[in-house]
């Protein structure tokens, strides 16, 4: 039976995945489907954690709009995601940055790797 899962998870995976990583800033362009139409939005915040393996992985990304907190989760291999486009190199030392829900302005920045 678990063959047969492996299989059809195989042929879902995305031949090339975006490079990112935790703390980066990125863009992402994803698809959405208003009625007949088709069009691309895009997503730009700071990638808060990776999770899962596989064609199960996900991430989420996290931006301040309007002064509120905005946190949206994407499966790295859908169809939906068209690229992620790495805006910055983000510096930090852990794997999910949930410390930054709490924090305002300044704070919330992420340092820059060189």
């Amino acid at each position: 039976m678990s063959d047969i899962i492996r299989e059809i998870e195989a042929a879902q995976l995305k031949e090339n995945v975006d490079q990112f990583e935790v703390g980066d800033t990125v863009k992402v362009y994803g698809k959405i489907k208003e009625g007949n139409r088709e069009r691309i939005q895009v997503f730009e915040g700071v990638v808060l954690k990776r999770q899962g393996g596989s064609s199960r992985e996900t991430f989420t990304v996290r931006k301040t709009s309007n002064g509120i907190g905005v946190e949206k989760t994407w499966p790295v291999h859908s169809p939906n995601v068209e690229k992620v486009e790495v805006v910055r190199r983000g510096k930090v030392r852990r794997a999910k940055l949930n410390y930054l829900r709490n924090r305002v302005g300044k704070k919330a920045k992420v340092k820059e790797a060189k």
